[in-house]
């Protein structure tokens, strides 16, 4: 089956704006019109369009499957690196190439943010779930909400699992570490933990509060495994070193193509934790941060030291140990600007 899915997630778009720079990245005639059919490859493999970025893959009748995984991507549309990836699985699914063994639904979360070149278009999509979406009418309010029905309907076996790939805004001392959403009391899972070392993700930031992320829709309303999954660094379309992501790349792989995931014993040593220390949300137009734009994420700063203004408001360092995470001066009011985490150690978390 020839068929462009990167081009056809952001077709729409594209029809209206042929000249836009990112046009050339996407071969072939546009389709104007979402698939709405189930296509049937020779493998028996059937691939699902249900909207523009939204292709939900069922294994062959002979395969009992036993996972449900949502592997989505572009909640932020200049994170290219996962687009790049969910692309190319996607494509290795229809040249049969890729055989899944599970159930998948991969997910392009925001075609237009894609072909604007930017993070979103109207507003941060990652602060519009968990019933967010109500609180706005732009596009991306209701995409939001499209997507949260969209994993309600897919949702369907006990084993649930979703991974929302993102790249981040700057460097990192741990290139690729994952968020943890909210448990609401239940363990952190050993097996899951495993999994994304496999991946090449091995430190995890704990989150201890219910928030509006994609990951912790799917923790809180599915009761899924999910993860935010940061894998490095947001680059242009084709500048991205995908032997890079190789790990992540083949684990994720490996998880819909077997039946059962071989994985190695659970090894606390494998593992960075980081417990969120405290959220520092802009209240002020004058909020700046008080060190440059190339200071890395996970960067250790002295007690005391002055991390950001608010207006009159300053924020230091606490507490020994106490570190920086996506700050960004720039978000809107209310929005976070700047988390700050200290390390853990894993057997202080409850484990199962």
């Amino acid at each position: 089956m020839s068929f462009d899915v990167l081009r056809w997630s952001v077709s729409a778009a594209l029809a209206e704006r042929p000249d836009a720079p990112l046009a050339a990245l996407f071969q072939g005639p546009a389709q104007t019109d979402p698939i709405q059919t189930t296509q049937t490859l020779s493998n028996g493999t059937e691939v699902a369009f249900w909207d523009y970025g939204v292709i939900a893959v069922t294994p062959p009748a002979s395969v009992a499957a036993t996972k449900d995984v949502v592997i989505s991507c572009a909640v932020h549309g200049d994170e290219t690196a996962p687009i790049e990836m969910v692309r190319d699985m996607l494509q290795d699914i229809l040249a049969e190439r890729l055989v899944p063994s599970q159930r998948v639904l991969f997910l392009i979360a925001n075609p237009a943010a894609i072909l604007n070149d930017s993070r979103f278009v109207d507003v941060n999509m990652n602060r519009l779930f968990s019933g967010a979406h109500n609180q706005g009418d732009t596009a991306e309010h209701q995409r939001a909400s499209d997507i949260e029905r969209y994993v309600s309907q897919f949702f369907k076996l006990q084993q649930r699992y979703h991974y929302d790939l993102h790249t981040a805004i700057r460097d990192s001392k741990h290139e690729q570490f994952a968020v943890y959403p909210f448990t609401h009391g239940e363990p952190y899972s050993k097996q899951q933990l495993t999994f994304l070392a496999e991946c090449g993700v091995d430190t995890i930031l704990l989150n201890r509060a219910p928030t509006t992320t994609f990951s912790y829709y799917s923790v809180q309303a599915h009761k899924a495994h999910a993860f935010t999954v940061e894998l490095g660094k947001v680059r242009p379309f084709g500048q991205n070193d995908m032997s890079r992501f190789a790990q992540a790349d083949s684990g994720l792989r490996k998880l819909i193509s077997t039946e059962a995931l071989e994985l190695p014993e659970f090894s606390p040593s494998r593992h960075h934790v980081y417990d969120v220390c405290r959220t520092i949300n802009r209240q002020a137009e004058q909020f700046a941060l008080n060190f440059p734009d190339n200071v890395a994420n996970f960067t250790e700063f002295a007690q005391g030291h002055l991390l950001a203004t608010d207006g009159e408001i300053e924020y230091r360092v606490e507490q020994p140990g106490e570190r920086i995470i996506f700050p960004n001066a720039n978000v809107a009011i209310g929005q976070r600007a700047l988390l700050t985490v200290v390390p853990i150690a894993l057997e202080q978390l409850k484990l199962v």
